[in-house]
């Protein structure tokens, strides 16, 4: 069964013993997980990762199958969840279990997933997908959150810290978090403290080196490669950022071939794109066509798998990838 993440309260009313969390918005995630599940509960939480479970499945069997009559409610997380897990799930569907809940938590699963279907063909089950957030949702998100501490805030600034965020309302959340502890009393916020407390999801120079790979920069991409020192966990927001930034060209595209105007295209894009961003985006708008767009977020998509079964080399396949893409 299919249920919307925004349906909170059919969420909280529903009685299943068995959730699939699936999709990119970790934040989202946390939340539903948070209002839904956690807050207020008074039972056992226990948290696993899908190998622990594959690996000791006797064990977890018994674990939900043979209840004490002391044990309190429980929830079990089972993070990383992928079709392996899928036969587990099916002997835990041929009991009837009680007084515990047990939630999967997976990234993006394709539409031929097992796991996702089993959840999704089943009445009994209850498969909860989580979209990454558009820019529109995080700029609203972003705007209440500073409503709340009552301090006003231009429309620039709120486009620099949803910018910053690259779709991820986790990184959202830990931005702010940043601002409400600098204003601390001070009201008077402006682009240059901004500027200094969030961390362009971590790392300027990721925005930078996107753009110049984008841009068909050869030079300055292989520059920034060569004086930044990244690190294996850097690879993914690499990738993220390339994504989000190729899929706003598509869009673009679509746009510049009905006005055939490029300024007109750019400046009345929506969301807005940054003042400083308008000439870099008119580079690029130039030097992708949407076939060759579309081929590249399928070969990001493709990239993402390999580095997460290659970690060790990761930064080596990234950086390859980086420089034949500006070539």
């Amino acid at each position: 069964m299919i249920i919307k993440n925004f349906e909170l309260e059919k969420i909280k009313k529903s009685n299943f013993s068995l959730y699939l969390f699936y999709g990119q918005n970790e934040g989202l995630k946390k939340e539903v997980l948070e209002s839904c599940f956690i807050k207020n509960f008074k039972g056992l939480i226990e948290k696993y990762d899908e190998k622990e479970v594959i690996e000791n499945q006797d064990e977890m069997h018994s674990k939900i199958f043979n209840k004490s009559l002391f044990e309190k409610e429980k929830i079990i997380l089972i993070s990383r969840t992928s079709d392996k897990i899928v036969n587990f799930i099916e002997k835990i569907l041929e009991k009837n279990v009680s007084d515990i809940k047990i939630i999967c938590i997976s990234e993006i699963l394709e539409r031929k997933s097992k796991l996702r279907n089993l959840f999704e063909r089943n009445s009994n089950l209850m498969c909860i997908p989580f979209y990454a957030d558009d820019n529109k949702k995080l700029t609203q998100l972003c705007g209440n959150f500073f409503k709340k501490i009552n301090v006003p805030i231009s429309r620039e600034i709120l486009n620099i810290i949803v910018d910053k965020c690259q779709g991820d309302r986790n990184n959202l959340n830990q931005e702010l978090g940043k601002v409400e502890m600098f204003i601390s009393g001070n009201t008077n916020v402006n682009v240059s403290d901004i500027l200094k407390l969030i961390s362009l999801s971590e790392n300027y120079t990721v925005s930078e080196l996107v753009d110049s790979c984008l841009s068909k920069n050869v030079k300055d991409t292989a520059k920034i490669l060569n004086e930044n020192i990244y690190t294996n966990d850097d690879c993914m927001l690499i990738l993220r950022t390339m994504l989000n930034k190729t899929k706003r060209l598509i869009k673009l595209r679509d746009d510049y071939d009905e006005t055939n105007d490029l300024d007109t295209t750019v400046s009345n894009f929506r969301p807005p794109i940054f003042w400083k961003d308008k000439d870099v985006v008119k580079k690029q708008l130039l030097k992708w066509d949407k076939k060759n767009s579309s081929q590249l977020i399928f070969e990001i998509n493709e990239l993402e798998k390999i580095i997460k079964k290659n970690t060790e080399n990761s930064l080596r396949i990234t950086y390859d990838f980086v420089l034949s893409t500006a070539n």
